[in-house]
């Protein structure tokens, strides 16, 4: 109203001065304006200039350690968290092991930049690392601190056991952890300085950054993995990350968050995303709290609003569901399965209870009727978990390993194989956002409108309505009629309309590429369905909706040259023809590549392996010729599932 009228007085006045008067005012009209536009993500910022109502995909990083996690510190890592931004904006950077004149052997650069990526930091030792490395701390000199410099690799056992499964700090950290807390307020300083520098609040919005950590706890009795990544929405938030030695259990965690960050009335906001259910032991999504007693529904409702996202995939292996032969028959869970059901290394295998997330989904709805509510309507994301600093370095041609539990590299190159066979390059986390700012790639975490992929940029679209148009997938207008009469990923679908069909349209296109790297054909779109029987017993089902069933593609193993036929692109309406109204469901579609050669099976066939000739496996090439070596992988996309609710 106020442009409005200084408009309309702009048009009457021809007077010099009455210009200058109506100037002044224009700008003190604006500046409000602008104020309140920095004020989005908590900093000054430019409108994006590509804003896109009907939401576009952003390609990015959520999970990702630079020299202040201890874990990467102690195998040879010095990438800075400003260096770990620079890498994911597309420049090169080092990586260990470092020469005497501080000189890298290494480099990695991607070949095309992300969209977002975060520093997620280990919260527990952050202090304790820049103790030990930095002479200028009080601690430097401890007798924990020369274990840290003298032997890296014993300190990591001894340093994580305390944080991770003690909950405690060691003792050169003083009474109540002090001196640590106090030598970690440098390093969580950077974190959010080089969050800062590099989040681009131009109207370009090239490149959007989080301030975000890692919390880290394991289960102790069984190594279950309980780890979790906290990302805040915007500039404001804690002095301190909270850490699991400050609250060993995830409502503690949940608690300290709402009394530091959410109900605090400073502009703070924050979730969590748990990680690597697959090595939890079945602890991550226990349905009892840490008393022994039942979860409630104010539990449920609390962990929708805390954790809305889970990582499905990183580099230590995919969560999405467990595979058995002769035990379950939906062989694409194989993929990226690791041996263990622990992070601890305790030589316990996987089974159904361990965690994964369709059985968890499945578990969900029997709880739902139970407490009227489900705790663990979780969406889904993937990232890498890198620990060289090196956000979305997920190709296959150009894996080095991750630098954390894997294959160390301190002083020099392995030989053979560069990290564990069963590790893999990771995956990336996609948003559905307006536009590429804080505020809405937040909002997109929040309404679970995110997937997943394995590594390849993969685009896909899933969503759930009444008598959506079986023709949808050639009208022009396809995603306005969608979000008009159905629901995205990650949402809920409410109770059935008389006589509804339920329908989903499902889209995907493959990775695009690069010229010098071509993105693999697409093979085809599957719905997964879980339900609740009319007995209470929770079922699923596999669907193939559109595409090759059998793989056309076909790979040389030799040269790991690929041929044959895919899609570029696939979409369908597919009606659940066996819908019931009055049972709970929920669906989510996985795309999956043709087949390509496994990051293993290229460096064997660069190392010269040929497993008939034993004298071609040299040190390091061992796991080429094991008997559990994948050579090939489909690569894949899984989206978060949309809820049906009676």
């Amino acid at each position: 109203m106020i442009l409005a009228f200084l408009f309309q007085a702009a048009a009457h006045d021809r007077g010099r001065r009455a210009r200058q008067c109506l100037a002044a005012l224009l700008i003190a009209a604006l500046l409000p304006l602008s104020a309140a536009w920095a004020q989005g993500s908590g900093g000054e910022r430019t409108p994006c200039g590509h804003h896109q109502p009907l939401r576009q995909p952003f390609f990015g990083d959520l999970h990702v350690h630079t020299r202040y996690s201890l874990d990467a510190s102690t195998q040879g890592t010095r990438t800075s968290p400003a260096d770990a931004y620079r890498f994911a904006r597309g420049e090169r950077v080092g990586i260990q092991p470092w020469d005497e004149s501080g000189q890298p052997a290494r480099s990695l650069q991607l070949r095309r930049p992300l969209d977002f990526a975060m520093v997620s930091d280990h919260a527990e030792l952050i202090g304790e690392v820049n103790m030990c490395a930095n002479p200028e701390v009080s601690g430097y000199s401890s007798w924990q601190c020369r274990f840290y410099r003298t032997w890296p690799r014993g300190a990591y056992y001894l340093f994580n056991y305390m944080a991770a499964m003690r909950a405690s700090h060691l003792g050169m950290c003083g009474e109540d952890g002090e001196r640590c807390l106090a030598a970690a307020l440098a390093p969580w300083r950077e974190m959010q300085d080089a969050a800062e520098r590099h989040y681009d609040r131009s109207g370009d919005c090239a490149f959007t950054t989080f301030v975000g950590y890692e919390w880290t706890g394991v289960q102790a009795d069984s190594g279950g993995n309980l780890h979790r990544n906290i990302v805040f929405r915007s500039a404001s938030v804690p002095e301190l990350p909270v850490s699991y030695i400050d609250a060993p259990g995830e409502t503690l965690l949940w608690d300290a968050l709402e009394t530091r960050c959410i109900d605090a009335d400073n502009g703070c906001d924050a979730l969590v995303i748990p990680h690597n259910s697959n090595l939890s032991a079945g602890h991550m999504f226990s349905d009892r709290l840490a008393d022994g007693s039942p979860v409630d529904a104010a539990y449920a409702l609390r962990r929708q609003r805390m954790e809305p996202l889970v990582e499905i995939m990183q580099h230590k292996g995919a969560s999405e569901c467990f595979f058995a032969p002769d035990v379950t028959r939906d062989e694409l869970c194989a993929f990226e399965q690791l041996p263990l059901d622990n992070i601890a290394g305790f030589g316990n295998p996987p089974t159904g209870s361990t965690g994964f997330l369709r059985e968890t989904w499945r578990q969900g709805l029997a709880q739902e009727a139970l407490l009227g509510a489900n705790p663990f309507r979780f969406g889904v994301i993937a990232s890498t978990d890198t620990h060289l600093g090196t956000p979305g370095a997920v190709e296959e041609d150009r894996f080095l390993g991750h630098g954390g539990a894997g294959v160390p590299a301190l002083k020099s190159v392995p030989p053979g194989l560069p990290d564990k066979l069963e590790y893999n390059p990771g995956g990336l986390a996609v948003l559905w956002a307006e536009e590429n700012s804080r505020d809405a790639l937040f909002s997109a975490m929040r309404r679970r409108e995110a997937y997943a992929t394995s590594g390849p940029r993969i685009i896909t679209r899933l969503f759930a309505g009444w008598n959506l148009d079986p023709e949808l997938c050639a009208v022009p207008d396809q995603l306005e009629r969608a979000y008009a009469s159905a629901v995205p990923m990650g949402s809920e679908l409410g109770p059935a309309p008389p006589g509804g069909a339920l329908r989903l349209l499902v889209a995907a296109e493959q990775d695009a590429g690069t010229a010098d790297s071509p993105g693999m054909p697409l093979q085809k779109i599957q719905v997964i369905k879980g339900w609740l029987d009319e007995e209470g017993e929770t079922r699923e089902q596999v669907v193939d909706v559109v595409g090759d069933p059998v793989s056309r593609g076909k790979v040389d193993l030799a040269t790991c040259a690929t041929a044959g036929s895919g899609h570029a692109r696939l979409c369908a309406v597919w009606e659940d023809p066996d819908f019931d109204p009055g049972q709970r469901a929920f669906y989510y579609t996985r795309v999956v590549e043709n087949p390509g050669c496994r990051w293993s099976q290229r460096q064997c066939l660069a190392g010269g392996v040929d497993c008939s000739r034993p004298e071609t496996i040299g040190k390091g090439f061992e796991g080429c010729c094991a008997a559990e070596h994948r050579p090939l992988v489909q690569e894949r996309a899984w989206t978060s599932p949309v809820w049906y609710q009676p």
